[in-house]
């Protein structure tokens, strides 16, 4: 536990080349023209910045202090106007670089995220929201600790990291590219590493 914070100070250094925010009074982190939040509990937000396009993707800097689901809130702050990349509107195009800090006690074997328009609901093919689906072959979706990733579309839209592990204490890289066609004010990233079985 002790190791923890000059692991995040490090990764803050390294992977921010613009200066980061911190929360603001709602504890929402903003990024362009959205905002993110772990107010759903079970890991924690340390630094944010970018603005979410491909030359400059959101960094999310978080610490996952448990082995299980947690769900990221992610909400537009500007009005929604689809493929406005003005500034002056949340538009539904998303590039993400999240590095998740594994303080859960545990090595990740994978690494799942899936979208949902509604908590709990899967998110369908027919709602616009997904993970490039666009797309057949992608350079939009990556990882430094896992070498190979699918992408379920069907009843959910999920992505899936493999071939790789994560030990305790180490960090993970995950680079997604979230793609909605019909910009919702709200939505959210369920992340769920996949532990080893006892």
């Amino acid at each position: 536990m002790a190791r923890r914070l000059p692991i995040l100070l490090v990764l803050a250094q390294s992977v921010a080349a613009v200066p980061a925010l911190g929360a603001d009074d709602l504890g929402r982190w903003h990024a362009g023209p959205y905002s993110f939040s772990d107010e759903m509990g079970g890991f924690t937000i340390r630094e944010i910045s970018g603005t979410g396009s491909a030359e400059d993707p959101v960094v999310l800097i978080q610490e996952m202090v448990s082995a299980s689901p947690v769900t990221l809130v992610v909400r537009a702050e500007k009005p929604v106007r689809a493929r406005d990349f003005s500034g002056n509107f949340a538009h539904g195009f998303i590039h993400m670089q999240i590095v998740a800090l594994n303080n859960s006690g545990l090595p990740w074997l994978e690494f799942e995220f899936e979208l949902q328009e509604i908590v709990g609901e899967p998110s369908t093919f027919g709602d616009g929201l997904s993970f490039d689906q666009r797309r057949t072959e992608t350079s939009n979706i990556s990882s430094d600790r896992y070498a190979e990733y699918s992408r379920d579309f069907e009843p959910y839209d999920r992505l899936i990291f493999r071939n790789g592990y994560t030990d305790p204490l180490q960090t993970a890289t995950f680079r997604i590219f979230i793609t909605d066609f019909t910009p919702r004010w709200e939505f959210f990233l369920v992340q769920d590493p996949t532990v080893p079985f006892s």
